[in-house]
């Protein structure tokens, strides 16, 4: 991880030489990586030595996927795919610690979508992790590449044990949902 992390390290700090913008929450100042090299890796300098300094960006992201794969080995983050984004890893840590629940949403085909959001979440942030979850999936597994969810959210309710989830605002412990509930499409009615 330390390698990972100086990697990150240089890859910023070698940016802007390379006309590459990054933002300022990311930028490094002036002797910081030096700083951090002599601190925390001052036996690997020696064996940096015979490296290049700077790998390009396919290598770099290579070796951050492998040490991403050997991260979601961890038991903790077994369930996650190899592809792993932060906010994955982030809710699966949240779950384990409480701070999370899994909705599982139902389409009509009855394919099922596990859905993690915050304990006091609202409709509106189910929604928009239903819209996450299949926007990563899509990513992962190719297929269509749109999805209106103007329309799908004009034309399908939510609903929990028959109850309709209409209120954005409302949060789901007030429509009785819980930790591995079920939350099912259903078709609206079209209003003469």
């Amino acid at each position: 991880w330390r390698n990972c992390a100086l990697l990150s390290l240089r890859v910023r700090a070698q940016a802007p030489a390379r006309g590459l913008a990054v933002p300022a929450e990311h930028s490094l100042q002036p002797g910081a990586l030096e700083e951090v090299e002599a601190v925390a890796l001052p036996e690997a300098q020696e064996n940096d030595e015979d490296e290049e300094e700077a790998l390009p960006h396919s290598e770099a992201v290579d070796v951050f996927q492998e040490g991403l794969a050997m991260v979601v080995q961890d038991p903790l983050l077994c369930d996650l795919p190899i592809q792993v984004t932060l906010e994955e890893v982030n809710s699966q840590i949240a779950l384990e610690y409480g701070q999370a629940m899994t909705v599982r949403v139902c389409k009509m085909d009855g394919e099922v979508m596990p859905v993690v959001v915050v304990q006091n979440a609202t409709v509106l942030d189910l929604k928009k992790a239903i819209q996450r979850y299949v926007q990563l999936r899509q990513e992962r597994e190719g297929g269509i590449q749109h999805i209106s969810w103007s329309y799908v959210w004009r034309t399908y309710h939510l609903t929990s044990a028959g109850e309709k989830l209409t209120e954005d605002r409302k949060k789901l412990r007030d429509y009785g949902i819980r930790n591995r509930d079920e939350v099912s499409f259903i078709k609206k009615l079209r209003q003469k």
